[in-house]
Formats: C-alpha cells, structure tokens, sequence
C-alpha cells in the first residue's frame, strides 16, 4: 500500500521500518533469553517457575522499551549524517516518530510468545499473527488513503484525513495491540502451568542469557544489511535482484525457524526434566527435519529458479541477476536451516554467549570478507556476495552442530 505513495514517501517507510526492526530486534533477543527458563522450569514440573519467569519477562519487555522508544524517536535527528536525501528524511522521521510506541505491544507480545511457545500452545500466536494482518490491511487503507480508500470500496466517505506515511505506521502500531491482545486472551483461558517451583526470576538472570541473542541477532541483521549495501554499490539492478533473492531464502527461512523454536523448546523441557539423551534426540530431530525441509526447498531453486524470481518481479534485467542467485540460495538454504536450528537447540541448554561469538566471527571475519574478495577482487559481482554469506553460514552450521553434539553428551545443567 506504501508502494503507491510518493518515491520519496515510500523510501521513507522503508527506511522507518529499517531503523524500527534494527534496534527492536536487539532488544527482542534479551526477551527471549525468557526461552530456556520457561521451557526447563516447565520439563521440570515446576509450573510457578515458568510463570515468575513470564512475570519478569514482561516487566524487561516494559523496561527495554523505554530506551528503544527513546532511540527510535530520536533516530530521525542522525538521518542526514547517513546522506538520506531530506524529503525521505522528513518522511522516515514522521513514520519512527508514530511507529516508535508500538515498540511496548511488540515487546511484550515476545514475552507472551516465550512462555506460550514453553507450553506449546502456540494456536493464539497464529491467531494473532492472523488477526494483525487483518487490521493492519483495513488499518493502512483507511489512515494511509483516507476517505479515498473507502470510496474505493462504494463507502460513503467519513471524513477521513489521509495520513500518508504517518497512517501506515498508527496502522502498525494498531496491529501490534490487536495481537498482543489476542494472544493474552489466549494466555488467560490456558490458565496457570502446573507445580511448584521457584518463584523468583531476576531480571538479571534472563538478560544474562537474552543479551547475547539480541546481539546475535544484531550481527546478523547486520550483516545482511551489509550485503545489501554492498550489492547497492554494485549497481541497482544488482541491488533488485539481491533483493529477489533474499525475500524469496527469506520466506522458506521461516519454516526452519519454527523448526529451530520447537527444538528449543523440547531440548529445554528434557533439560529440565535431567533427561541429556532426550535433549540429544530432540536436537537432532530438529536438525533432520530441517535438513529435509531446505533440501526440498533448495529443489525448487535449482528446478524452477525463473518461476520463481517472476513471483517477486517482471523485470528481466533483475530476473537475469536473480536467477543465478536463486542457485546459490539452493546451498545457501542448508546452512541456514542448519545454523538456525543448532542456534535453537543450544538456547534450549542455555549456551547462547557461544552462539554470539561464533555467528560474529562467522559473518564480519569469515562470510563478508570473502564476500568483498569474490565480488570486487574476482569481479564475481553479486554471486559473489551470496557464495561469501553461504561461507559464512557454513562454517556458524558446522561449529553450532558439534558444540551441540558435545555438549550433549553428559548431563546438562539448568540455567
């Protein structure tokens, strides 16, 4: 909807949105570090655990989201040492500024999402994502268009200012209430975990695990941030179909990504329970399931690579920079499946400072500089980018899968 705005207003959202996902996502990193608390306490049988971890869960969410609000409100005062052309300046500015308050329902909606994930009741975060959708679709049209969008649909006009800009991010912010609300209506009708337990979870305890998952996840929003500015120098049609490429791995990424969140979930509940043999099996079933999943999906790169860059653009100068890419994502695919869930299945111990270290080593000292060598030393362009990424997945894969199987080999302590 965005995308029938003005150039300039359009590039402005996308740079808002940009700015909102790169610092919230840190701060939904420490979040999760709730994920192996809440999964081990429930292995355990100790329901009041859990929930005093859900309770300290959500007050972090509240606290983080103060400075979060904070930075993203005043992000739009640096946008020009950035060389961000003023009009989309101003726009990019107007949408963080009425964006940046959605980061209180956003974070607590992770919160919600760990402990519910925990108990593996994950229908009301479906029904939430769902439901979110649907009122950012009418939300956007409304605020964004104005009266416009209803004459378009045969309504009377109401007398509905278009917003532009500004519209589309209170749309954002309306569905992120929508689906925190769904969801704890859901968290209310679950009722409490069963049994006893600790009854006292300290926010340190869960920042100390969460922080390095929001700075992995840093890193690797990072550095495919910086691929893509990388492929933006290269040339615009280079830029388009990097971006065909990663939307396309981006979208069968998220299958292995529920893949890699079960795993979690069930390596932590054996955890819990003293039971290292099934957290050995569960971790390995996450890692087949997922093998299997991107290997089918690596197919269909290599068999229907046109098919399927057509769905994204029309274009055949980014098709025929796209395609090759899509051969690329076949291996590409592996990895990654690989790495999210070995990342998953060691969250589920509570190692997560070791998934920090090796994602950044893996991707500023091992996947990007190769990037730079092939795509500007070989003169391998954009292919190039994607065969330094898909090195750099490798080796975070490789070394997540045997920290994993050697740290499952004897008993595991709880965090």
């Amino acid at each position: 909807m965005v995308g029938q705005l003005r150039r300039a207003e359009a590039a402005g959202v996308a740079l808002g949105n940009a700015f909102f996902f790169t610092v919230t996502v840190a701060a939904m990193g420490v979040v999760f570090g709730m994920d192996p608390i809440v999964s081990q306490a429930l292995g355990a049988g100790e329901g009041a655990r859990a929930r005093a971890a859900l309770r300290s869960g959500l007050r972090l969410a509240a606290i983080l989201s103060v400075p979060v609000t904070l930075i993203l409100a005043l992000a739009p005062l640096f946008l020009g040492a950035f060389g961000v052309e003023p009009e989309s300046s101003r726009h990019a500015a107007h949408f963080l500024w009425a964006r940046a308050p959605s980061a209180i329902p956003f974070l607590a909606v992770m919160a919600l999402r760990s402990y519910l994930q925990g108990r593996t009741f994950t229908r009301p975060l479906v029904v939430g994502v769902i439901v979110a959708n649907v009122v950012n679709f009418f939300a956007n049209g409304l605020l964004i268009f104005g009266d416009a969008a209803l004459v378009d649909l045969g309504l009377p006009a109401i007398g509905a200012p278009a917003l532009g800009v500004t519209g589309a991010a209170v749309a954002s912010g309306l569905s992120s209430i929508a689906q925190l609300l769904v969801i704890y209506a859901g968290l209310r009708r679950l009722g409490p975990a069963p049994g006893e337990g600790d009854e006292s979870v300290p926010l340190r305890k869960i920042v100390s695990i969460g922080m390095p998952i929001g700075l992995t996840l840093l890193a690797e929003v990072g550095a495919f941030s910086l691929a893509g500015v990388l492929a933006a120098r290269i040339g615009p049609t280079a830029a388009s179909g990097h971006q065909v490429a990663i939307t396309l791995a981006s979208l069968t990424f998220t299958v292995a990504m529920g893949i890699a969140n079960a795993t979690s979930v069930r390596v932590g509940q054996a955890v819990g329970r003293g039971d290292a043999a099934a957290a050995r099996r569960s971790g390995v079933a996450g890692f087949t399931a997922s093998t299997l999943y991107m290997s089918a999906a690596a197919v269909l790169f290599l068999l229907f690579p046109t098919e399927l860059a057509s769905i994204m653009s029309d274009r055949p100068e980014v098709l025929a920079s796209a395609v090759p890419l899509l051969a690329i994502a076949a291996a590409f695919q592996l990895f990654d499946g690989a790495q999210v869930v070995g990342a998953g299945a060691l969250r589920g111990i509570g190692q997560t400072r070791f998934i920090q270290h090796v994602n950044v080593f893996g991707y500023y000292a091992l996947g990007l500089p190769v990037s730079l060598v092939l795509a500007f030393g070989f003169d391998m362009a954009e292919r190039g980018l994607w065969w330094g990424l898909c090195v750099g997945l490798a080796f975070v894969a490789f070394v997540l899968l045997w920290r994993f199987l050697s740290a499952s080999r004897g008993t595991i302590a709880r965090v």
